[in-house]
């Protein structure tokens, strides 16, 4: 019988003994975190959570039987679901996400003290993924962002020059960026809104809410004495 403490109340589902031992042990050693069950495959997790009902679930993608990816929309009904795993397909991560996975962290991106972070963030209703997760989320988004029409200055649009151009090369953001002593946040958000993404898609990349990127982009408004997307993405691209 697991000994339960005050905190998070966790179920690892994943069909290798030794990796559900590992993860156990890594959790169980943090104060707030108790693992109550363990799942070799989909249903045993969803059986499990229906008689623990934890408050994270730790769910592997491919396992015998009824694999991770079956067992998702149910499990999320239950508790909010973390992917941990090995797999790390771009369409298998967009998937998961789809489904209501709550974060995904691909094995060997990820230290003891990052998982245990990463099991109470998704328990707090906090998005986490690794970098490979993430890189997947913002190849969705890239691809399924809106075209946007070229901003207009004038009468004309604005001609980039070859000496302009050369300044639109990889470190405009960080010139940019000492220029109008825009933060670090500020800097990013800056170079979304000059890739044409709209504040939600925004949101959705730096897991804040759309609220925190409008006031964001009111600084940087500010900062650049702009008061427009297009006028700050010339701005902050150099050409004008």
């Amino acid at each position: 019988m697991i000994e339960t403490r005050e905190g998070l109340r966790v179920l690892v589902a994943d069909d290798n003994p030794v990796i559900r031992a590992g993860l156990t042990a890594v959790l169980s050693a943090a104060d707030d975190l108790t693992v109550v069950a363990e799942a070799e495959d989909g249903r045993a997790a969803y059986d499990a959570a229906l008689r623990h009902r934890p408050d994270v679930i730790l769910l592997d993608v491919r396992m015998p039987g009824v694999d991770g990816m079956a067992a998702l929309p149910h499990l999320v009904r239950l508790a909010p679901v973390m992917m941990l795993t090995y797999s790390d397909e771009t369409e298998i991560v967009q998937e998961a996400v789809r489904l209501g996975a709550g974060g995904y962290l691909v094995h060997g991106e990820f230290t003891t003290q990052q998982l245990t972070q990463a099991v109470r963030d998704v328990g707090g209703g906090r998005p986490h993924f690794t970098p490979t997760a993430t890189d997947a989320l913002l190849a969705h988004i890239r691809n399924h962002a809106p075209a946007h029409p070229k901003p207009q200055l004038g009468p004309e649009p604005p001609q980039i020059s070859p000496q302009n151009l050369s300044r639109m090369q990889p470190n405009v953001g960080q010139s940019s960026r000492s220029r109008f002593q825009l933060s670090g946040r500020e800097a990013e958000i800056m170079d979304f809104i000059a890739s044409g993404m709209n504040n939600q898609q925004i949101a959705a990349v730096c897991f804040i809410s759309e609220k925190t990127v409008k006031n964001h982009i009111n600084r940087i408004f500010a900062k650049l004495h702009t008061t427009t997307r297009a006028q700050a993405t010339a701005k902050w691209l150099g050409v004008v």
